[in-house]
This record gives C-alpha cells, sequence and structure tokens, in this order.
C-alpha cells in the first residue's frame, strides 16, 4: 500500500513528500527529491538534451559543478501521488537536433525510469524547451598569430 505524506525517515530526519510502500516485511520510503533525480537522470541520457533548467537554475549548477557538488534534479519537478507521478522538465536542446522528437524521447526515457526504479505509474510528463545549444557559439575563438 503506497501513501504519501510527511514522515519521518528511518534515518530519523523529517521529509516534504514521500511514497511509502508498507509490506509484511517492512516500510519503503522513496522521498519525492529521489524521484526528480532518477526523472533527471533518465531525461540527461537523452542524445539531444545538453542541460535542465532555466538559465538562473544553470548558473547556479554551473557553480555548484565548479566546487564539486551537482543538482542531479534541476529542471525537475515532480507531483507525487499515491501510485502516480507527474512531471515537468525544463530542457535546453542541441542545435540541430528535431525538438518534437528529443521531448518524445525524452518524455519515454523518463517514463520508463520512473515506471522502473521507483514503481510509480507516470501520468504525464510536459516538457519546456527553454534554449537552444548552438556548438559554433560555444567554441573558443581562435585567433591566428603570424610569426616573424
Amino acid at each position: 500500500m503506497a501513501t504519501t505524506a510527511n514522515s519521518d525517515r528511518v534515518d530519523g530526519t523529517t521529509t516534504g513528500s514521500t511514497t511509502t510502500q508498507v509490506t509484511s516485511t517492512g516500510r519503503t520510503i522513496i522521498d519525492d527529491a529521489v524521484v526528480a533525480k532518477v526523472a533527471g537522470i533518465a531525461a540527461r541520457d537523452v542524445p539531444g538534451v545538453v542541460a535542465l533548467g532555466g538559465n538562473t537554475a544553470r548558473a547556479f549548477g554551473a557553480i555548484r559543478d565548479a566546487i564539486g557538488s551537482s543538482d542531479l534534479g534541476q529542471g525537475v519537478r515532480v507531483e507525487v501521488g499515491e501510485t502516480q507521478a507527474a512531471v515537468d522538465l525544463t530542457l535546453v536542446v542541441a542545435y540541430p537536433m528535431p525538438m518534437q522528437e528529443v521531448a518524445a524521447a525524452v518524455r519515454q526515457a523518463v517514463t520508463d525510469a520512473v515506471t522502473d526504479l521507483v514503481g510509480l505509474q507516470v501520468t504525464e510528463v510536459n516538457i519546456a524547451i527553454v534554449d537552444v545549444d548552438i556548438p559554433a557559439l560555444d567554441a573558443p575563438v581562435v585567433t591566428e598569430t603570424r610569426v616573424r
């Protein structure tokens, strides 16, 4: 039986919304942040996805990455019920990837990962593509010098 509630975790800390499964042999608690991380990892693995999150989130993410930390749930918002989850993603897609195809692949990858790893039915995966990454603009400018 799964429930969503504010509950005490096994380690004694209190969390936000969680998915709890109680069986005759014990209780399993999966925090919503874990569901968001699973969705974020699945989305990042899709070819054509450059980053997750809007400009501000990516800027803070770059700072986190520089100090050796990362937020795998960046750009991901989940709503978790008793047996179902809805996922909202914010993506940056590589140019010239077909954006509708990338979105469809992300939707499928996230649905499969959340269903297989967490055990929740995914009711919807909403995707907002907020930017396109153009590799030529990211390349360093090389200036030719002449030796005389």
